[in-house]
């Protein structure tokens, strides 16, 4: 029986059958038929589409053989190949071969049907291989060139498919429409996308890259389908959202340089200004939370801080900042007075709720004068329309406000008299006048107002006022009987004053500093300008409370007043240097302005100590002649 496997199917006609069942004499194997070793198509550079092979014995390269002339043992016999399977490596190559060679017989006792001889049929592996299929009829050239047989007919073949899974879809014909090359997916993952490799789209992260140890990068959103007029609908949405910006937070923090000054106010200004360093301190308890509803009174602060910032940070773009917010204060400070002015009917109290943030901005403004160290009398119109306010038949509703803006006044408007001729305290009525003097009382924000001290400086410039005007109108002596009368009298209240803080503290040392300086005013209106041994005395006694501060104390807030009466007291250079050295101490610490031009007043005091020893009686005329007018405070 014949050996199919792995042979090449054939098919044979009935009388090539016959033919072969009679002959008797067995000529050989086709398994072992040399010729096949013989194969041309074993050669690359012979290969050819047809080939003869000969099974008689005889040597393929024998004339009878190739032309078909000569006697055979056994007749030739055509066979078409459906499909090589000797070799996978030849398999393309040879897409149509024709063989002819002798049939083997069996033996007569063997019964070989047709039916037990079907070769195997494969189907293509790639359309691309349909490009070799010749058609039929049609008769290619043999490779060798010593070939001629012509009388063999070419028959389309199939070729022989690469190895791999097996084909879904049937092999078009011949001829017919070709298929059509599908484009990449679009729903693989991000990275086998870029490597240009399969994706199984397995989520969250596909196999393919946990195989190849690569980071699956996911996969890209979805996009839903729209129509054009959709699409301009949402791009116009969306640069409408992206134009619009979110309201203030808080009317007049509105930059970046203004949240500076926020942060440099609350952590840093605030307590240059009171006694109070804590959280208590009344520029952050009280003007603050109301200034975030009272954008004229926060344009007030911010301008405040801005003005001690820049003269930290000599940044342009702070003192552009810092006008802006002096000019906004300004502009929204006119339009409320203008306002609060006008005739009301009863019982309309929402005008009168504003009264309060506009008597804040007014103490502010003053303020900054100090901060820019202004020594124009910028100071006068705030501190003027304060005084109106704090006049006026609405007083502040806030008690807590009331009692704080009603001492911060008091104080710089006591304060400003001992460096001016014509600026003098106001002496209020009611709730707004200088309390009178109780020892026990607390001394509040700041000192010498709410514990009466102040109101023997105020009795002292009343003094100063009248032995001025009795000198320059030639009454000898300028201090008669009346006037030190009620200079003895204000000595004996200033011996029994005693503050409120505890000794041994810094607030304590404080208070016995105010007290000394109290009393050199007192006695250098009333004495003669000249050097002598009590004024000595109390001087270094002075001194001596102001060694006591520490560096960081905040008693240093309100120390300027008391040291430049002090320093136009002191007539012992080794007292000037101490005072020169407070003077330095004391800007280091808080940084106003307005302590340069003061120690500029002192220093010319000393001056005029040298040279003219009376004249320096008067610092007050000495300021005027200088062309200064500013608040010591």
């Amino acid at each position: 029986m014949l050996s199919m496997q792995k042979s090449p199917g054939f098919f044979l006609t009935s009388s090539e059958l016959d033919s072969s069942h009679r002959n008797s004499t067995r000529s050989g194997s086709f398994s072992e038929n040399p010729a096949i070793a013989d194969c041309p198509f074993i050669d690359d550079s012979s290969l050819s589409h047809r080939a003869s092979i000969s099974t008689d014995g005889f040597s393929n390269e024998s004339p009878e053989s190739w032309d078909g002339e000569g006697p055979s043992v056994s007749s030739p016999t055509e066979l078409k190949i459906h499909d090589m399977s000797i070799d996978t490596t030849f398999s393309t190559a040879m897409s149509a071969k024709t063989f002819s060679f002798d049939m083997v017989t069996p033996p007569d006792h063997m019964d070989i049907t047709i039916d037990d001889v079907t070769p195997k049929v494969e189907e293509l592996d790639d359309v691309d291989d349909l490009q070799s299929i010749k058609p039929s009829g049609a008769v290619e050239p043999m490779a060798n060139a010593n070939s001629t047989h012509s009388d063999v007919t070419a028959t389309p073949v199939n070729v022989p498919r690469r190895r791999g899974r097996p084909r879904k879809h049937p092999i078009p014909t011949p001829g017919g429409q070709l298929k059509i090359t599908k484009g990449r997916s679009k729903t693989g993952c991000i990275t086998c996308r870029r490597r240009k490799k399969k994706c199984d789209e397995t989520k969250p992260s596909c196999l393919n890259c946990q195989k190849n140890a690569v980071v699956c990068e996911g996969y890209p959103p979805k996009e839903i389908w729209r129509s054009g007029k959709q699409k301009l609908e949402d791009a116009a949405r969306t640069h409408t959202i992206i134009s619009r910006s979110l309201p203030l937070l808080i009317d007049g923090i509105e930059t970046e340089i203004d949240r500076r000054f926020l942060d440099h106010f609350v952590y840093g200004f605030s307590r240059v200004l009171t006694l109070v360093n804590d959280d208590s301190n009344p520029f952050k308890e009280i003007l603050l939370p109301m200034a975030t509803q009272h954008r004229g009174l926060m344009h007030s602060l911010m301008c405040l801080s801005g003005s001690h910032l820049s003269g930290l940070d000599p940044e342009p773009k702070l003192k552009e900042r810092k006008f802006h917010h002096f000019h906004l204060a300004i502009q929204d400070l006119k339009q409320n007075i203008q306002a609060s002015s006008k005739p009301t009917n009863p019982g309309e109290d929402d005008d009168l709720l504003v009264e309060d943030p506009i008597i804040a901005s007014t103490i502010a403004l003053s303020l900054n004068t100090i901060c820019e160290g202004e020594t124009n009398g910028e100071y006068r119109p705030h501190m003027d329309a304060a005084r109106y306010l704090l006049g006026s038949q609405q007083p502040p509703r806030n008690e807590k406000f009331r009692k704080f803006i009603v001492e911060f006044f008091q104080y710089h408007d006591v304060s400003n008299s001992v460096t001016s001729l014509d600026r003098r305290p106001a002496h209020l009525h009611g709730d707004l006048r200088l309390p009178d003097f109780v020892p026990t009382q607390q001394a509040g924000m700041l000192l010498g107002v709410f514990d009466g001290l102040f109101n023997y400086i105020s009795e002292v410039t009343k003094l100063r006022d009248r032995i001025r005007q009795r000198h320059n109108e030639g009454y000898e002596p300028a201090v008669d009987y009346q006037i030190l009368s009620e200079a003895v009298s204000i000595d004996s209240a200033i011996r029994v004053w005693e503050t409120s803080y505890p000794p041994n503290t810094a607030n304590w040392s404080l208070a016995q500093l105010y007290r000394q300086s109290t009393w050199v005013y007192l006695y250098r209106t009333i004495r003669p300008s000249r050097p002598s041994d009590k004024i000595a005395q109390v001087v270094d006694d002075g001194l001596a409370y102001l060694d006591q501060l520490p560096q960081d104390a905040g008693a240093y807030s309100i120390v300027l007043m008391p040291l430049f009466l002090l320093g136009c007291s002191a007539f012992l250079p080794a007292q000037r240097e101490r005072i020169h050295k407070g003077f330095v101490t004391l800007k280091s610490y808080s940084n106003l302005r307005n302590i340069k031009p003061a120690l500029k007043v002192v220093k010319r005091v000393w001056e005029i100590m040298d040279t003219n020893i009376e004249d320096s009686w008067d610092w007050e005329k000495i300021i005027r002649d200088m062309k200064m007018d500013f608040l010591i405070t």
